[in-house]
């Protein structure tokens, strides 16, 4: 008798010493898990808002490394590689700047959509644009010098001609010619962005 001959199928097995085979019983025992999970509802931050502009770019920022802290020598570091949007919120129709790194989705800009910003041109490409805002990606306000790169330079002027019409209405919002402000957010909104200024650099590779 082969080896294939002492077993069928998996259902009956035989003895070594040649005994009738005998039927295996498949388990019928149901094992409950010592610990439940129950399902969490994520939240992004963004469920008040709207995106009114989707872009794909590039993210830089221009400061300190970790290792170079308090010792002045700044250069560009990249963040990351998303989706740059403008949101407005629903019910007081303010405008911000959020982008998520694509893989981690880690916040890597949200600032306010200041009127006063403005898109400077970078000297070493046709296709980004650097400016400076306080941003709170980090959890704190920070004065932040940014540069945006695009796939082209189509896609960059899209952007600006955008991005200045959203600060348009923005202008009007925070002026309360659309809503009135009865909580006072827009002056605080308004001082917390009054120092924002863009710093050139001539040598900037982004």
């Amino acid at each position: 008798m082969s080896a294939d001959d002492d077993t069928t199928q998996g259902e009956t097995t035989t003895t070594s010493g040649g005994d009738e085979p005998v039927k295996e019983e498949e388990s019928t025992a149901t094992f409950e898990p010592v610990v439940k999970l129950e399902e969490v509802e994520t939240q992004s931050g963004e469920e008040d808002e709207v995106a009114v502009l989707t872009m794909r770019a590039k993210l830089f920022i221009y400061g300190e490394t970790l290792l170079d802290k308090g010792s002045g020598n700044k250069s560009w570091r990249e963040r990351g590689v998303g989706d740059m949007k403008i949101l407005q919120h629903r019910e007081h129709s303010r405008l911000r700047l959020l982008m998520r790194q694509e893989k981690t989705m880690k916040v890597i800009c949200n600032h306010a959509l200041d009127p006063r910003i403005t898109l400077e041109p970078n000297v070493s490409s046709d296709r980004s644009w650097v400016w400076s805002a306080f941003d709170f990606a980090g959890g704190e306000l920070e004065e932040t010098t940014f540069a945006i790169r695009f796939v082209d330079a189509d896609t960059a002027n899209d952007f600006k001609e955008k991005f200045q019409g959203f600060q348009k209405d923005m202008e009007k919002i925070l002026e309360g010619a659309d809503k009135p402000d009865t909580d006072g957010g827009a002056d605080e909104a308004a001082k917390a962005i009054e120092n924002v200024k863009v710093e050139d650099d001539d040598d900037v590779d982004v």
